[in-house]
C-alpha cells in the first residue's frame, strides 16, 4: 500500500532514478520498492504523483498546475527533463498515458501532432489506445515497465496487442 491506499499507481511516479510519491505515504511502506532510488514525498497541492508525473529515464511531462519547486524536486529525483504540458486536454498526463524506456501509449484523442512531439521527447515510439474494454485513461488502467506491463482484467486481446505494440514489449 500506499498512504495506506491499493491505489499505488494513483500515488506513485518512478524511473530507474527515484520515486516520486505523495506526501500522505509512510517511509516503511517504500522499503520494498527504493533500494538505492532518490524519494521524493511530494507535498504540492497536486500530491497524487502517478496521475500527475508521466515520466521514464529521459523526460517528464507534468501537471501543468504542479508548483515550479515540486517540478525543480522532481527533476532533481527522477534526474531527467521536466515541462509542463497536458495529454490530449487532460491536465493528469500520468494518468492519461503510460511511457517505459522502450515506448509510450497515449489517450486515443491526443493528436498526431502532439504524439509526434511526446516521442520525441520521452525518446521512443508510441501510439494511442485503450485499456479496460475502452477506458482511454491508460496510465490509470495499467503498470508497465520495459520488461512488461499490467493491465486491468477486462482490456481486450486486442487492447493487449495494442499495448504490446506500443511499448515493444
Amino acid at each position: 500500500t500506499i498512504a495506506s491506499s491499493s491505489l499505488i499507481g494513483v500515488l506513485v511516479a518512478s524511473n530507474s532514478n527515484g520515486l516520486v510519491v505523495t506526501n500522505f505515504a509512510e517511509k516503511n511502506e517504500l522499503k520494498a520498492v527504493s533500494g538505492k532510488r532518490n524519494i521524493l514525498f511530494i507535498s504540492d497541492v497536486l500530491n497524487a504523483a502517478g496521475n500527475d508525473i508521466l515520466c521514464n529515464d529521459k523526460f517528464a511531462l507534468v501537471h501543468p498546475e504542479l508548483k515550479k519547486a515540486s517540478i525543480k524536486m522532481i527533476k532533481d529525483v527522477l534526474d531527467v527533463e521536466v515541462a509542463r504540458g497536458t495529454i490530449a486536454g487532460m491536465n493528469t498526463t500520468g494518468a492519461a498515458s503510460i511511457a517505459t524506456n522502450k515506448g509510450l501509449l497515449c489517450h486515443p484523442h491526443t493528436s498526431k501532432q502532439e504524439l509526434e512531439s511526446l516521442k520525441k521527447r520521452f525518446g521512443v515510439e508510441g501510439e494511442i489506445g485503450t485499456a479496460n474494454y475502452g477506458t482511454p485513461l491508460v496510465g490509470a488502467c495499467m503498470i508497465a515497465n520495459s520488461k512488461g506491463a499490467v493491465a486491468g482484467s477486462t482490456t481486450t486481446p486486442i487492447e493487449l496487442g495494442r499495448i504490446e505494440d506500443a511499448l515493444l514489449l
